[in-house]
């Protein structure tokens, strides 16, 4: 489900339990709203706020790094893309048609996970993708160039891992975000609890207009937190990507 969507029924079920406790006060006889009451209450509902926060803040810190390793590596393959080019130049003159594949396959796979248009979904499925394959006939290519030296059997070997290890790479990247980390039912528990804390507030809180705001506002940051931790968990849709800037450096200085 998108992170919007989420963030808005988190913001509604927790602004509508502080509703709710406001209504209960109302219809609630007196005797059980005492202070022995309020003070059991308080106990449990400290009790749950403080799990919830703990465990928003587990889920907050991992999906947090999550979104920095995909970023890490999307710069790494930046880099590893430079090197390549440069090793193939080093190689010789016979690596310019490689050297222009390397360049249209970064291209390609810049256009495959940030497409031009925001209505355009990023695609992470290889086997759709051209990336691979042609990084794969990349490969091919140079181990049937023909070395006449041992700096161009160096340098060909060189090329071959730093191909291999992009390749890799990738892989890890595409497999590292096909699944939420985030599951369903935790989803449901945790909306669970903050609606059963903001009930409680709503029902010892005074029934006025500033009280109100400050829950309304309250309810609006909870929903915020849930919709920037699902934002993360997805780094490359969404408002909160990872950049393609490094990526889109290396295309513009490769084949110099």
């Amino acid at each position: 489900m998108h992170a919007t969507i989420i963030g808005l029924i988190v913001f509604a079920c927790t602004f509508a339990g502080a509703l709710l406790g406001m209504w209960l006060r109302t219809v609630l006889p007196e005797r059980q709203l005492d202070a022995d009451s309020r003070a059991t209450v308080k106990l449990g509902i400290g009790l749950i706020a403080t799990m919830t926060a703990l465990v928003l803040g587990l889920v907050t810190a991992s999906a947090k790094s999550s979104f920095d390793a995909v970023d890490t590596g999307v710069k790494q393959t930046a880099t590893q893309d430079l090197a390549l080019d440069r090793v193939l130049a080093r190689y010789g003159s016979e690596t310019g048609k490689i050297r222009k594949g390397l360049q249209r396959t970064v291209g390609a796979r810049i256009d495959t996970i940030w497409p031009q248009g925001s209505a355009k979904p990023a695609s992470l499925d290889p086997m759709s993708s051209e990336t691979v394959f042609g990084a794969e006939r990349l490969a091919d290519a140079i181990r049937d160039l023909k070395s006449h030296n041992d700096s161009q059997r160096a340098l060909q070997s060189r090329a071959l891992d730093l191909l291999e290890a992009l390749l890799q790479g990738r892989w890890l990247l595409i497999t590292g975000t096909g699944a939420s980390s985030v599951p369903t039912l935790f989803l449901a528990v945790l909306l669970f609890w903050l609606t059963i804390i903001f009930a409680s507030f709503g029902l010892f809180a005074p029934r006025n207009a500033m009280v109100v705001t400050v829950l309304f506002v309250c309810a609006l940051s909870v929903g915020s937190a849930v919709f920037l931790v699902l934002e993360m968990d997805g780094p490359f849709d969404g408002l909160l990507k990872v950049s393609p800037d490094p990526l889109r450096y290396a295309h513009a200085h490769l084949n110099r």
